[in-house]
């Protein structure tokens, strides 16, 4: 990690798309699995690439964000412009905060963000793709996100994407007790789902690439595991699909739901995309993508203002401690000019100082410093707080101390 004593933050910018202004097809060709995105943010250097099912954003210290846009276009082959998003500064700190602390979710206060937001930030260190600013700036981040699931109340918004796709099936089916649903995937939002399910009584059958994983998840959950390769035998009994595996391709697709009779509602919450979208055009089929889980905030204004209350005051921190930074050279170099005075009127005066004795001149040491001291108390502490600008053109300090 950079040494934060001897570097002084840059510039912040952010850059990226969501779910607010990208459609799907956009998000799911910029998605990055594992790994990916701390190698951009290394490319980048001191940046941050968090992607998700429903965002990828690149946060910069003084970065290219012209240079990022062009680099995002390159790997997905998009034209961006039209649906992308820039934050500067104090903009880019309140967009993550509200990230981190699920308000800008399609679920808002669901759970995994948070998460999300930290493993980002951990591969980007790791990679060494981080410098003071960004590591700051994500740790209190995770903080704003941790005191708004502790404080406010948005862990009684659904908690989950998984739990969201549950209930619009539910909603679709008119419940699912007695119901049978067709899990694809084995990993945490397949879990959530399925504990959602068994809990409201549905059959739960899961199926992954791998049968030990689906077996794994099935016994945890009181399911049936079922191999990729029996899905035909298991879909014609489904009533419920819900797919949210990472597999970069789709993984079902309509010639192989057609033969089924009976109605089937799918619900695919994987970016990219597990299930074909002609799947949506079968008679008797409902099918879902994972920007149908929005939901309002209809009687939840008073949990959201609460909030969005806790970011504000995070986001203020936060540009405190940027103020104290930027403030923390210019200080330093004040001090010097006023020392290096000091010390030039103590020499000029040194004849008339001459028949003093030691202790004499120890006291005139002492009373100079403290009076220095006392005269730039004020502009210290006017400095921390309004920046290093006001300092530097008062008292005329160029950046190199001069």
């Amino acid at each position: 990690m950079p040494d934060e004593s001897s570097q002084n933050p840059g510039r912040l910018l952010a850059l990226g798309v969501s779910h607010h202004h990208a459609p799907l097809e956009v998000r799911e060709r910029l998605y990055l699995q594992d790994g990916q995105a701390a190698e951009l943010a290394a490319e980048l250097g001191d940046a941050v690439v968090l992607s998700t099912c429903n965002r990828t954003e690149v946060y910069l210290a003084d970065g290219d964000a012209e240079g990022a846009r062009e680099l995002l276009e390159r790997r997905s082959g998009l034209e961006l412009e039209p649906v992308l998003a820039r934050w500067d500064e104090g903009e880019a700190v309140t967009h993550l905060f509200r990230v981190a602390a699920g308000l800008d979710s399609l679920v808002p206060g669901e759970s995994q963000i948070l998460g999300q937001v930290r493993l980002a930030y951990d591969g980007a260190r790791t990679a060494g793709a981080t410098g003071p600013l960004l590591n700051r700036l994500f740790e209190d981040a995770l903080r704003a996100g941790k005191r708004v699931r502790t404080e406010a109340k948005l862990h009684e918004l659904p908690e989950s994407v998984a739990a969201s796709a549950v209930e619009l099936g539910a909603r679709e089916l008119r419940g699912v007790e007695g119901k049978r649903a067709l899990l694809f995937g084995a990993g945490k939002m397949c879990e959530l789902a399925a504990r959602d399910l068994r809990g409201r009584g549905a059959e739960v059958v899961v199926a992954s690439r791998t049968l030990e994983s689906a077996q794994d998840l099935a016994e945890r959950v009181g399911g049936r595991a079922s191999a990729f390769d029996a899905v035909a035998v298991e879909l014609p009994e489904a009533d419920l699909v819900i797919s949210a595996t990472r597999c970069p391709y789709p993984i079902l697709h309509a010639e192989a739901v057609r033969p089924r009779e009976k109605p089937l509602v799918l619900v695919d919450v994987a970016v990219p995309r597990d299930l074909d979208p002609a799947i949506g055009e079968l008679d008797g089929c409902t099918l879902f993508d994972i920007d149908a889980l929005g939901e309002g905030l209809v009687g939840r204004e008073e949990d959201i203002r609460e909030a969005e209350a806790i970011v504000a005051e995070e986001a203020v921190r936060f540009a405190a401690w940027r103020r104290s930074r930027d403030a923390a050279d210019a200080i330093r170099d004040l001090r010097r000019h006023a020392e290096e005075i000091r010390s030039e009127e103590l020499a000029r005066a040194g004849s008339r100082l001459s028949e003093l004795s030691e202790r004499e001149r120890e006291t005139v040491e002492t009373l100079t410093s403290q009076i220095v001291n006392k005269l730039l108390h004020a502009p210290t502490v006017r400095a921390k707080e309004s920046g290093s600008e006001p300092l530097r053109d008062l008292f005329a300090l160029r950046n190199d101390g001069e």
